[in-house]
Formats: structure tokens, sequence, C-alpha cells
């Protein structure tokens, strides 16, 4: 993957665009509270922990999050709205009341059981598996997987979609990477999605994202690709 430089991000946002990221260039979590601001940075026993926070509440934990010197990410994408009789672009979260926080496991479990500041946060469990309790585990997302959700959704593109694989017309089995523009990097598969060429990518569990329209020229299929199991 290519490089970005100089991000900064505010509640999970990356500004300016990005057009592709390597794991120590992610954008720095930043709260909108205090300023503080947060890097990511690959560690030994941490994992990208999915958090879902009840009504519209994500941006408050992480605020809380990143001000514990945790880092977290919010997807983010503008949508058009009318607000006193005049279109404006408002930043809205594209997977609604979710966050994703890279932490230990006993971090995550003193965020969501033992903090009351936070008796809103609740795990995102993985249904597809059982621990040692025969109970559902919080899901964890590997890291390239994150990476590449990042690397699609930082630059906040107003079409991006969060979709269903109903919503999704496939051609070909094969993963691609975007070699050119604002989406320069990302891995997933080729579909159409409301009516237009996207490249649309998969999150562990939690679903699909689709980019904006991506021009053929713009596609290459990849043989060794860093996101193949």
């Amino acid at each position: 993957m290519s490089t970005l430089s100089n991000v900064e991000t505010r509640r999970g946002e990356a500004n300016p665009p990005c057009v592709g990221l390597t794991p120590d260039t992610i954008p720095e979590a930043k709260s909108s509270n205090t300023g503080v601001s947060v890097r990511y940075i690959p560690t030994s026993g941490m994992r990208w922990y999915v958090l879902r926070a009840s009504y519209g509440r994500e941006d408050k934990a992480f605020d809380y999050i990143v001000e514990d010197g945790t880092f977290a990410y919010i997807a983010k994408r503008y949508v058009k709205k009318l607000i006193n009789g005049k279109e404006k672009k408002v930043l809205e979260t594209l997977i609604p009341n979710l966050l994703f926080v890279y932490t230990t496991e006993d971090k995550a479990y003193e965020y969501v059981k033992r903090t009351p500041t936070l008796s809103y946060l609740s795990y995102y469990y993985n249904h597809f598996k059982l621990d040692e309790s025969s109970k559902n585990p919080p899901l964890t997302v590997p890291c390239r997987e994150m990476e590449n959700f990042i690397m699609a959704t930082c630059n906040k593109s107003e079409h991006l979609r969060f979709v269903n694989e109903s919503q999704c017309h496939f051609k070909g089995g094969e993963l691609v990477r975007i070699t050119d523009g604002a989406f320069k990097g990302v891995e997933g598969r080729v579909a159409r999605v409301s009516g237009q060429q996207r490249v649309v990518l998969s999150l562990s569990q939690v679903g699909l994202v689709s980019t904006a329209y991506i021009p053929t020229a713009f596609i290459q299929v990849i043989s060794n690709p860093n996101l193949a199991p």
C-alpha cells in the first residue's frame, strides 16, 4: 500500500482525503473535546474490537476512549441535508452506532463492563464462534481488513455506501486493487451498486462497504492479494 502523510482526524475523520496508507500513517484519532490525539501503532496483544454505542453516542464514546489514550476509529461520510432551507454537506456516521477500538482484551473489557461513564457501550459479538464458556465472544477485525476499511473511508466521500449482499451485483470473484484516484490502494471486489461500477470491501461480520464509482482503467486484478484468507 502507498503512503499517506500529514493527515489529522477529528472523531475518526481524515482531512485532507487520503490516497493510500500504511499502518504507521493511518490518520490520528483526535478528541473533539480536548484535542488529545492518539496514533495507531500495530502492537502485539492488541486487536481491533467492534463496539456498539446506543442511541447514536459513538462520538461521545470515541472522545472518552481517545482521551484515555486508546486509538479508535469511526467511519464517516458527507451527506447533503436541508438546514434552515439551505442544502449543506454534513458529516454522519457511515455505520450507525459502531466504533472500532484498537486495544487489549483487558482494556476493552474495562471500557464495556467497568466504566460507568460508558454505560451505553457494549460489545458487538461474534455469532459464528463460541468461547470456553460456550458464549459468543466479542467480535474483532483483522488488522489488514481494518487498514483497508480505513483507507476506503477516511476520505469521507459522500458516495460511500454501507450495503448488503442484495444491493451488490458482483462481476466475478476476483480480488482487485484500485490503482488511482481518491480510493487508490483499496482492495475488494468489483460490483454494480446503485447502477455504478464500484469496489466493495468486506468487514468481518459487520457488513459490506462500497466505494464511489471506479473507472475500469483504475481497477487491477491482484494475484497475491493482501486480504487473502
